[in-house]
């Protein structure tokens, strides 16, 4: 009875100490979270929930809060280049290129013989601003069309404006006449039409190379 007695005690709180002090909030949080994960003391301990990341942080794999690169942000550009996405933007295709290109040069040409007198240098002026557009208007399958639509449409333009002669042969004469002199604004129109798309078509390539590159 004696060893029974003498072990109850020994279990039991000593007298005259000091009461525990307790724990703040924090301490106890903490320690509820250690024990936790450590083993089964702390197993009634809960943890405090993590924010959760917006929709578009996740998307992007940035953390939350990042905020993105002043690099990424669209600058304005020169009042140029503004003004020039703002003309409309039409896509043609091979043949709508070509009526493109010789209805309005054919236009351009009566009005040249109208209001000018026939003058061949303003007509091969006006002839290079239609090159660039049906160099950056026509669709990207279509890119190869434009270096031989522009030629016929060159000619098809000079058709009013070609001095001709009496009947059929003389007209023929007067256009084949007015191409060989007009030779340079010819090839100057075309080369411009053919760099154009060359860089578009460089382009185009390497966007496809790109979205077919796998994944690092």
């Amino acid at each position: 009875m004696e060893q029974h007695r003498a072990r109850s005690t020994q279990h039991g709180p000593r007298r005259g100490a000091a009461p525990p002090t307790p724990l703040p909030s924090q301490a106890r949080r903490g320690a509820g979270n250690g024990g936790g994960d450590g083993g089964a003391g702390g197993g009634g301990g809960r943890s405090s929930p993590r924010p959760a990341k917006p929709a578009a942080a996740r998307r992007q794999g940035r953390p939350a809060g990042t905020a993105r690169p002043a690099a990424a942000l669209r600058r304005p550009g020169p009042p140029v280049v503004q003004a020039v996405r703002r003309l409309p933007n039409p896509r043609f295709t091979g043949l709508g290129c070509g009526l493109f290109c010789g209805a309005v040069l054919l236009a351009l040409g009566t009005l040249d013989a109208l209001l000018f007198g026939s003058s061949l240098v303003v007509y091969g002026v006006l002839f290079l601003p239609v090159c660039v557009l049906a160099a950056v208007w026509v669709r990207g399958v279509d890119l190869v069309t434009v270096p031989v639509v522009v030629p016929i449409a060159f000619a098809l333009g000079l058709v009013p404006v070609a001095e001709s002669g009496e009947g059929l042969s003389g007209r023929v004469v007067g256009l084949f006449t007015a191409l060989a002199t007009q030779a340079g604004w010819l090839y100057g129109g075309t080369l411009v039409a053919g760099s154009i798309v060359t860089v578009r078509k460089l382009r185009q390539m390497r966007r496809h190379a790109a979205r077919n590159r796998p994944p690092a």
